[in-house]
C-alpha cells in the first residue's frame, strides 16, 4: 500500500496552531486509512485527504498515484484541479471589491458585461452567485453548439459569444434556484474590468498571497505548467487508464488549482476573519431569498445542508477526471477536504465517511442539532441522493401504496417552462424517481404524498380520469403533468426527417431515419440515436428534444433542453 502522511504537531508553527494535534491525529488515523483503502495502489489514481480542526490542519495523507507514468505518489503537497470548488474564492474577490466600494452585489450585470442581452428582467450580482439569475448554463449551450470536452479548447470569449445569442432566459431573475456555471464567469469577468486586473492575478494579490496559499491559483492557461500537478485519469473501453485533464481556459466557475494544506489556510480565515473581516464572510455565507420569500441552500459560493442532522457548509467539484468536496461542520469546527483525480473516487462519500471517524470522537462531548432544524434552515436545496432529512419518522403510521397503484403513476412527467422531463419507474416496490442522471425513492407520506429520501423535497399526486398531476416542492419543484406513452412506429418518425438551424448556439442538426430509429448528425458531436420519450419529445445523450409543429400541421422545430439550459429553438430548414 502506497500512502504519503503528514501528521502535523503544533510546535509554535504560526497559523498551524490550535486543538492538540497529537490527540486529535493519532486516534483517527487507522480508521481514516480503511476508509481510502481501496485508493492506496501505487499503479492507480487515488486522493488526498486533509481534516482541519478550528483552522488547524490535524492530519493530511496522500493515496494512490499523482502521476501513473513517472510513478510519482498523492501527497498533501500535490496540486489538484477542484472544479467547482473554486467559486466560493470567485465570490470572495467580488465581496473583496464590494467592501472596496467599488462595485454592489445589487447592480445589473449589464453595467459591467454589456454582451449579456436584454432580457427584460435586471440580473444583479447576487443573482449570478446564488444561482438565481434565470442564465442558461454555458457547458450546456456550448455542447449544444457542438463542443467536445477534453478536444477542443473552450475560452471566456467563447462563453461570452454563446451567451451574447441566447434570446430568453430558463426563468424570470430571482423565482427559482438552478445551478448555473455562467453566472461565476461573468462573476469573474466583473472583477477583471472593475478592477483592470485578471482574476488570476486580483485572487494572487488580495486572497492567495495574504492566506500564505502559496500552491493555488487559478489556472487561466491550459498549457501552463503547474509545479507538483497530480494529473487525473479515467478508464477507457478497454480498462485501462487514460489522461483526462480540462483543457479549458474559462475561471470563476472552475479552474482554480489547489492543495489540501492550502485549503487549511484558506479555512482558517473562516474563524479568523484576517482576510476581508467577517462582514466580507458574512457576503459569502449570505443565503438567496427568491421573489416569493423562500431562502434557497446557496450562498455565494457555498451550500448549506446537514449530515446525520449536523449543519454544513461547503462545496463539491467534477471536471474531466478530477473530483473533490470541501466540506465544514460550523458547530463542530471540524472541516475536511478530499481531492482525487479519477471519476468513480466519489469524494463526497470519501468526505462524509472520515467525519463519521472525527464525529464518533466529538460525539460525547456536544450534542447535533435535530434533523428537523436542518430542514427547516434548508427549505430549497439542491437534489440529492440517499437517506436523512425529510425521511419518514420512527413511529410513524402511514399507509402504503399497492403497487398497482404506484404502476399507474409512472411514466413522463413535463413542466410547461422546461422539456427535461421526470421519469417515474418502479423499483424494489417502491416509486423511484429519475431526473438527469440523479435518482431517488419517494417514500409515502400520507394518500398520494411522497418526500423524497435525502432531502426536503415532497411530492403530491392528483389523480383523476386524465393524466395524473406531480406538485414537486424544491430546486425541481413544480406543477409536472404525466405524459402518455409513446412508442412510435417506423412510419411516424419521417416527420421529423430534416436539417434544423438555432441561432441561439450556432449550430445546425441533420436528422434521418435508420433502421426504425431517429438519428441526429452535428459536425463536431457526431450521430446520436434518439430515443422516444413522450409524443414528439426525444431523448440523446443528455440532451431532451421537444417537437413543435407549424401553422399546417407539420414539424417546424424544436426545443431542446438540458437541466440547467432550458427549450434552445431550432428551427427547420
Amino acid at each position: 500500500m502506497r500512502s504519503v502522511t503528514i501528521t502535523i504537531l503544533a510546535l509554535g508553527c504560526g497559523w498551524l496552531t490550535g486543538a492538540p494535534v497529537q490527540a486529535q491525529s493519532l486516534g483517527p488515523t487507522a480508521s481514516v486509512d480503511e476508509v481510502f483503502a481501496g485508493w492506496s495502489r501505487s499503479n492507480g489514481p487515488g486522493c488526498a485527504v486533509g481534516v482541519i480542526r478550528t483552522g488547524s490542519l490535524v492530519y493530511a495523507q496522500g493515496y494512490g498515484s499523482a502521476n501513473l507514468e513517472y510513478d510519482i505518489p498523492i501527497t498533501p503537497s500535490s496540486v489538484f484541479h477542484v472544479a467547482s470548488i473554486s467559486k466560493q474564492f470567485t465570490a470572495m474577490a467580488v465581496a473583496l471589491l464590494a467592501a472596496d466600494g467599488r462595485l454592489s452585489w445589487d447592480d445589473d450585470i449589464r453595467r459591467y458585461v454589456p454582451e449579456v442581452p436584454d432580457f427584460g428582467d435586471q440580473v444583479t450580482l447576487r443573482h449570478l452567485a446564488n444561482h438565481t439569475s434565470g442564465l442558461r448554463d454555458q457547458w450546456s449551450l456550448l455542447r449544444m453548439a457542438g463542443w467536445r470536452w477534453e478536444e477542443d479548447v473552450v475560452k471566456t470569449r467563447d462563453v461570452l459569444d454563446v451567451l451574447s445569442r441566447q434570446r430568453a432566459l430558463n426563468f424570470p431573475p430571482g423565482t427559482e434556484f438552478l445551478y448555473s456555471n455562467t453566472g461565476y464567469t461573468l462573476l469573474a469577468i466583473v472583477v477583471e474590468r472593475v478592477s483592470g486586473q485578471s482574476l488570476r492575478t486580483f485572487a494572487e494579490e488580495r486572497i492567495f498571497a495574504p492566506l500564505e496559499m502559496r500552491h493555488t491559483q487559478f489556472h487561466d492557461d491550459h498549457t501552463a505548467l503547474v509545479r507538483n500537478r497530480a494529473y487525473a485519469y479515467r478508464r477507457g473501453d478497454d480498462g485501462a487508464y487514460r489522461i483526462s485533464i480540462p483543457d479549458f481556459d474559462v475561471v470563476g466557475p472552475t479552474s482554480l488549482f489547489t492543495t489540501v494544506e492550502d485549503l487549511a489556510r484558506w479555512e482558517r480565515n473562516f474563524y479568523t476573519g484576517e482576510l476581508g473581516g467577517h462582514g466580507v464572510l458574512a457576503d459569502l455565507h449570505q443565503r438567496g431569498i427568491l421573489s416569493d420569500g423562500r431562502m434557497v441552500s446557496y450562498g455565494a459560493g457555498l451550500t448549506n445542508g446537514s449530515y446525520r442532522g449536523y449543519l454544513t457548509v461547503g462545496h463539491g467539484g467534477a471536471d474531466a477526471g478530477y473530483r473533490s468536496e470541501f466540506l465544514r461542520f460550523p458547530a463542530q469546527e471540524l472541516t475536511i477536504a478530499v481531492l482525487c483525480n479519477e471519476p468513480s473516487s466519489n469524494p463526497d462519500r470519501l468526505v462524509r465517511a472520515v467525519a463519521d471517524v472525527y464525529l464518533d470522537l466529538a460525539a460525547t462531548a456536544q450534542s447535533a442539532p435535530s434533523e428537523l432544524q436542518a430542514v427547516e434552515a434548508n427549505p430549497v436545496a439542491p437534489f440529492s441522493n440517499g437517506g436523512g432529512a425529510g425521511d419518514v419518522g420512527l413511529g410513524e403510521v402511514v399507509e402504503m401504496p399497492l403497487l398497482a397503484d404506484l404502476a399507474d403513476l409512472t411514466g413522463f412527467y413535463r413542466r410547461d417552462d422546461s422539456d427535461t422531463p421526470l421519469q417515474l419507474v418502479v423499483r424494489d416496490g417502491s416509486l423511484t424517481i429519475l431526473t438527469g442522471g440523479a435518482n431517488g425513492t419517494l417514500l409515502p407520506a400520507g394518500a398520494d404524498r411522497f418526500r423524497l429520501a435525502g432531502s426536503a423535497t415532497v411530492g403530491t399526486f392528483e389523480r383523476t380520469d386524465g393524466p395524473a398531476t406531480l406538485e414537486l416542492s424544491g430546486p425541481v419543484g413544480g406543477r409536472y403533468v404525466q405524459e402518455p406513452h409513446w412508442r412510435p412506429a417506423p412510419e411516424e418518425l419521417g416527420r421529423f426527417v430534416g436539417d434544423y438551424y438555432s441561432a441561439e448556439v450556432g449550430s445546425q442538426y441533420s436528422l434521418w431515419v435508420e433502421r426504425g430509429r431517429l438519428m441526429l448528425r452535428e459536425r463536431r458531436l457526431g450521430i446520436l440515436p434518439l430515443i422516444p420519450t413522450y409524443p414528439g419529445g426525444f431523448f440523446t445523450s443528455g440532451f431532451y428534444l421537444s417537437f413543435t409543429d407549424g401553422p399546417g400541421g407539420s414539424v417546424d422545430g424544436f426545443t431542446i433542453s438540458t437541466e440547467r439550459a432550458w427549450k434552445v429553438r431550432f428551427d427547420r430548414q
